[in-house]
């Protein structure tokens, strides 16, 4: 089953279970977001990458620029471990990792989570890529990502047992639109994919695609 299948199915699944008012405002928070624009004010495809060096899992620095010495990077801004649509990305990504690695391509994915609990994104999926910790989503800033999720959504999380201040470390409720960019090694986007609709998702099968053609 493809990823895309996959969010579709569990989406359908979750939306069976909840009551009308609360898909109506899930809905409804989406739709704004993507009314912002917010989409066509991060970096786009021939942009420049600005610097990335963030903490692991382990806290260790990982110079995403460094990497790029060595070859492409794919890089996936991600909610946090708390989201199930990014759990089955990340678990998606891993199936793939090793065709990335043997087109001569690194991958690293970014969220604003602590780095505890990027440790714990990562041993809840078997990761054996990067899981980079951007606390106080810097990073996702300087890629025009960062939106700051909305007061109607907040009592709806906390019913779902979801604590952002507490997977994030501060108290701003900001997030990072889910995006995959794939970095030439110079430093160019040559493939980006930002949807401010949370359950899309870049198909895996499309970063392989892509990165052949740079090889």
């Amino acid at each position: 089953m493809t990823l895309t299948n996959e969010l579709a199915q569990f989406k359908e699944q979750f939306r069976q279970n909840q009551p009308e008012t609360v898909k109506t405002t899930m809905a409804q928070a989406t739709q704004d977001l993507i009314d912002t624009g917010i989409a066509n004010q991060s970096l786009k495809l021939g942009d420049k990458i600005p610097p990335v060096s963030l903490p692991n899992a382990t806290g260790q620095i990982v110079n995403v620029n460094q990497l790029l010495e060595s070859g492409p990077v794919v890089i996936s801004f991600y909610r946090g471990g708390w989201c199930p649509y990014c759990n089955f990305e990340l678990r998606a990504l891993q199936a793939k990792l090793p065709e990335i690695q043997a087109l001569g391509a690194s991958l690293v994915t970014i969220s604003p989570q602590t780095p505890d609990n990027s440790l714990s994104t990562a041993e809840k999926n078997a990761l054996e890529f990067e899981v980079l910790s951007d606390v106080g989503n810097q990073v996702a800033r300087a890629f025009g990502l960062v939106f700051t999720l909305s007061e109607s959504l907040r009592p709806l999380y906390a019913q779902f047992g979801i604590n952002l201040p507490a997977n994030n470390g501060d108290e701003t409720f900001e997030l990072p639109i889910p995006a995959t960019y794939i970095i030439d090694s110079d430093g160019t986007i040559a493939l980006a994919f930002v949807d401010p609709d949370y359950t899309q998702r870049l198909e895996p099968t499309e970063i392989i695609t892509a990165l052949e053609k740079l090889v």
